[in-house]
């Protein structure tokens, strides 16, 4: 069968049968559509550049989780740097701090029992000598210290505060029974002034030692070791409060630029010049940021003032009262018993120069220059011991400034008084005229006396400093934990409600 080759079309040409594929005519190319634009296809980004949001809704999206995160990040920085303030404030005033000051008080308490016990034995059972009120004085004291070690004990907390109060406790009666037998003896020996008989100083000497090896080390111990839970808590919080201001301003800034970044954005791409409710939210951002990094650098002016204007002058107060207590008892023990007095004369030098230290060999050369002048400019002290750093301690308020160095001027001149009548003491004792030396002691206890009182008059500036610290302590951070959650509610509902309508324009977009 043969195949019929067809004619070609009229006005199409012929095509040969050998003519090669190649060689045909290619079929027509295909029209775009008119009025449609055709886009060449993007690639698809790769490595970081994935992460970045491609639509006008993705980056508001984005932008409005950052927001977020930062708003929780500076409201989370907020509430821990408040929370340390507090504890702060907390330890250094309502805890440990007044339990030091009750153990302070009980130090001297102590001493000022040994001394008033010493000071009824020399006296003895003369006429108007003040037996009665050095006794009275006595068992004032040994109340006041029940007092306080029971003060210590309840505001212990911890197990080893508690056994130290006890054991305080326990010795406090042992120094009693031995101070009640020798007063007994003493007044039924019928001595009238000076020292007593050798019986008595035995047990006197039992007392004493019992006080100053076991009653007085460990009252310091408890002392110390809330002093130095004061001072780690005052250094770890303040520090945990200026770090958390760092980072206040940190996270603060962070989510301002944000919310700025995303003003911009806003009003570049649709053309509105504010969006109010970002815009307040903005304010409000920038409000709580100052407000914070204001409230944490007042406190931590507050933990520094409690600490180093109030506290640490308190407690070294505490002890040149106890020092200087315990130093006028080494005078009186000095007088009553001889067998002991090149021993209490040293000590008495050791427990002078540790209350004001100037350079001296022996005892005689300390009161020659005590006796010179101790002018002084704040800072700049001439001389050292408690004094002395009371005197170059640094404070904020002028006005306190003044009051101190005056209080100090007093105490300083009272100091070289009981000095003088030392002098005068010992001097006579070692020119044979011990009987003048005992009569002579009511004007040196009167004299002493008022050097005590102008310690009081110094402290009581301090303890106001520290109430005062504590107290605005205590204010600074009352209603932040209720300002932060409310802060951060309405913050957040104002991006919210600023980028809801935006989102609604984009609600279908790829």
């Amino acid at each position: 069968m043969t195949a019929v080759e067809q004619a070609p079309a009229a006005g199409q040409p012929a095509s040969s049968p050998q003519a090669h594929p190649r060689e045909r005519a290619a079929p027509p190319a295909r029209r775009r559509p008119a009025g449609r634009l055709w886009r060449t296809p993007e690639t698809p980004p790769t490595g970081v550049a994935r992460l970045v949001p491609r639509t006008v809704a993705a980056r508001i999206r984005t932008l409005t989780a950052l927001a977020a995160v930062l708003l929780v990040a500076l409201l989370a920085v907020s509430w821990w740097a408040i929370a340390n303030a507090r504890e702060g404030v907390r330890v250094i005033g309502h805890d440990a701090g007044p339990q030091v000051v009750a153990t302070g008080d009980l130090y001297f308490q102590l001493t000022d029992m040994d001394a008033q016990l010493a000071n009824a034995l020399l006296i003895g059972g003369a006429a108007g000598g003040g037996r009665d009120q050095a006794l009275a004085r006595y068992n004032e004291n040994r109340e006041k210290a029940g007092d306080a070690l029971l003060k210590a004990a309840k505001l212990a907390d911890e197990r080893t505060e508690d056994n130290t109060a006890r054991d305080v406790l326990d010795a406090l009666g042992r120094y009693e029974r031995l101070a009640g037998q020798a007063l007994m003896l003493d007044q039924q020996s019928g001595h009238a002034s000076g020292p007593p008989s050798q019986r008595v100083i035995d047990l006197y000497r039992q007392a004493t030692d019992l006080m100053k090896l076991d009653l007085l080390p460990k009252a310091y111990n408890l002392t110390l070791d809330n002093g130095t839970l004061v001072r780690h808590t005052y250094e770890e919080k303040r520090s945990a409060v200026l770090t958390g201001r760092t980072w206040i301003l940190v996270t603060g800034l962070a989510l301002l630029a944000v919310l700025v970044a995303f003003q911009l954005f806003l009003a570049s791409r649709f053309r509105r010049l504010l969006n109010v409710p970002l815009a307040a939210a903005t304010l409000g951002t920038f409000v709580l940021v100052v407000a914070g990094t204001a409230m944490l650098s007042g406190q931590a002016d507050h933990l520094r003032n409690a600490k180093e204007e109030g506290f640490d002058s308190i407690l070294a107060l505490s002890r040149t009262r106890a020092i200087s207590n315990s130093a006028a008892a080494d005078e009186t023990r000095f007088l009553l018993d001889p067998g002991r007095a090149d021993a209490y004369e040293q000590v008495y030098l050791s427990k002078s120069q540790t209350v004001l230290y100037l350079k001296a060999g022996n005892l005689t050369e300390y009161n020659t220059a005590v006796q010179k002048s101790l002018a002084f400019e704040p800072g700049r002290a001439p001389f050292l011991g408690f004094l002395g750093t009371e005197a170059n301690r640094p404070t904020e308020s002028d006005a306190r400034q003044a009051q101190m160095v005056d209080a100090l001027n007093k105490i300083l001149k009272d100091y070289q008084k009981v000095q003088s009548n030392d002098r005068q003491m010992r001097n006579l004792v070692h020119g044979g005229k011990r009987a003048e030396a005992v009569a002579g002691r009511g004007t040196s206890a009167a004299d002493f006396t008022e050097y005590d009182r102008s310690l009081q008059s110094l402290a009581r500036i301090h303890q106001k400093a520290f109430d005062e610290a504590v107290d605005d302590g205590d204010g600074g951070t009352r209603g932040w934990y209720a300002v932060l959650p409310i802060a951060g509610v309405v913050i957040a509902l104002l991006v919210f409600v600023g980028v809801r309508p935006r989102l609604a324009e984009y609600r279908w977009s790829k």
